[in-house]
């Protein structure tokens, strides 16, 4: 069994780059792409160029089912089209994933079943905090009304924007769908905050938010630092490779950094552990961070959303993780449950919104000039905005992941009903709304069915609390501290699997784990108290 569910989550992943790759839009005319930047619409000239196509531009897709360039497009027809290519992805062809799916649903269930559990999610949930389907079911099912309650109110405010539109410009209105949400929450983001992706993007080049940003956050909290080494061979040429030199001058590790999109390569952002660090085999830890950020033309900078932004903190919380671990036994380094590992990724996203470490990278890629500061408070207004959708459209994955898992062996739907399996299961979910599709549909759910997340998808949220409760802590402590980053780094960071994670949290923060920062910072509860917080839900 364990043999097969190796060989079928190959043949699952290699279907997803094949399709992915396979399904990018070819656009044969440029005023289709309008609303696109200049750099965008050069790499996707570039991206045409090197498939043979010159003359024309390609879409590309990442694994996620909105696709980015969708928040911008003004051609309605061309987000359709883009959209129905995304969801379509791992559904017949050559790159079908629906019997993939589920001979691996299927080989799941019989394992559980060979061990005395009723189902894959309660076989594996043994070895996670949450311990049960039953506590997981109680956590999503307790976020879900809220997140969609905002998101049907949003709906609502970017509906009154599409009627405005068509009415002065006498067309004819049209209801709000999937591949529409992107583009005119845009719109009413730049309405309600007075900026949009495009007024905040030249202040984010990649390296100074690396340098000046990740690293300087590392520095401030850890007292580490970073050395780039140009003499080590690397699998690709746009892979950078870093010494990390700890506070008392010695090393510390490798870090690795490769954040270009590439056709070969996996969609999402990631971390690798390479070298897991070990005292007993005196091994010191090799870490990766994987991004897919569009490569830019040559000679253009590469400047960033801030969404990306926070995934880049998000994965280098990752990688401290890995190289902070001072545990005797390998075993022990990282392999913690996967609703704790997210915990101090989500928590170290809170320092891209940091004032005193967002003023230290955020500035003009050609003038130096800082980000004016009605634009900054602007981006910390709208840390919120949104949320209703994001919430939403990860819970539907999550629940999604779970539908699959709690089956029992003769529930499991034959490969014909899986383009029907999604639908059925958030309606049942209750948490079903065509203007939100889930963020991964089946057939390109990489996470649950080819990285190790099968019924742990929800681990982002659950790890969050933890990380929305620690983002509390700092604040009350003082914040961007020595003091403060040692101490995490002391009696969590460095733990790995020594003693149970939900026990070292709890030592750390002095008490269990509490809901309520998490919904006040999503803005789906009225506050009750000021909470610190941390970044938002990563699109993983």
């Amino acid at each position: 069994m364990n043999k097969e569910l190796s060989s079928l989550t190959t043949k699952f992943r290699q279907n997803i780059l094949k399709a992915t790759k396979e399904s990018a839009v070819v656009v044969d005319d440029e005023h289709e792409l309008t609303g696109l930047s200049k750099q965008q619409i050069g790499a996707a000239a570039e991206a045409a160029k090197t498939r043979g196509l010159t003359g024309k531009w390609i879409v590309t897709l990442q694994n996620t089912t909105i696709q980015p360039p969708l928040e911008q497009m003004k051609n309605r027809s061309l987000r359709e089209r883009v959209f129905k290519a995304s969801v379509a992805r791992g559904q017949g062809g050559d790159a079908d994933n629906t019997a993939v799916a589920v001979r691996m649903a299927t080989v799941r269930a019989q394992k559980a079943a060979l061990f005395g559990a009723p189902n894959w999610a309660a076989y594996t949930l043994v070895e996670e905090t949450a311990g049960t389907p039953a506590a997981v079911n109680d956590m999503l099912g307790k976020l879900a009304p809220a997140a969609l309650k905002k998101a049907k109110k949003d709906a609502a405010d970017l509906q009154k924007l599409i009627d405005a539109e068509a009415k002065k410009k006498h067309t004819a209105s049209f209801k709000l769908a999937a591949w529409d949400w992107a583009f005119y929450e845009q719109q009413l983001r730049k309405q309600r905050f007075h900026f949009d992706d495009a007024d905040v993007k030249p202040y984010f080049e990649l390296n100074r938010v690396l340098q000046d940003g990740v690293f300087y956050a590392a520095g401030q909290l850890y007292g580490i630092s970073f050395k780039e080494r140009k003499d080590l061979p690397v699998y690709q040429e746009d892979v950078r490779v870093f010494d990390v030199i700890d506070a008392d001058g010695s090393n510390l590790g490798i870090f690795m950094a490769d954040y270009y999109k590439r056709d070969n390569k996996n969609g999402g952002a990631w971390m690798n552990t390479y070298v897991s660090q070990s005292d007993l085999l005196n091994h010191k830890p090799v870490a990766a961070n994987h991004l897919n950020i569009n490569k830019p033309a040559p000679g253009e900078p590469t400047l960033l959303t801030f969404e990306e932004v926070t995934t880049m903190f998000h994965e280098f919380g990752h990688a401290l993780h890995g190289l902070f671990s001072k545990v005797k036994y390998p075993q022990l380094s990282m392999s913690v449950p996967r609703d704790f590992v997210e915990y101090p990724s989500q928590f170290n996203e809170m320092w891209a919104r940091d004032p005193k470490v967002l003023a230290n990278f955020a500035k003009h890629h050609v003038t130096g000039v800082a980000m004016p500061k009605a634009l900054f408070d602007n981006v910390i207004a709208a840390q919120n905005f949104n949320s209703g959708y994001a919430t939403t459209e990860y819970l539907s994955a999550a629940m999604l992941d779970q539908s699959w898992h709690q089956l029992a062996l003769s529930d499991i739907p034959q490969a014909a009903q899986v383009a029907g399996f999604d639908d059925a299961a958030l309606e049942k979910a209750g948490i079903f709304y065509p203007p939100i599709p889930p963020r991964y549909h089946s057939t390109y759910f990489s996470h649950i069915f080819a990285g190790g997340y099968s019924a742990a998808y929800y681990a982002y949220i659950w790890s969050e609390v933890l990380a929305r409760d620690t983002g509390q802590w700092f604040t009350r402590h003082g914040g961007l501290t020595r003091e403060n980053g040692d101490k995490f780094r002391s009696e969590v960071l460095s733990r790995g699997r020594t003693r149970e994670p939900r026990v070292l949290f709890e030592e750390f923060y002095g008490g269990p784990p509490t809901i309520e920062p998490l919904l006040e910072y999503k803005g789906l509860s009225t506050p009750a108290a000021k909470h610190g917080g941390g970044g938002r839900t990563s699109t993983k």
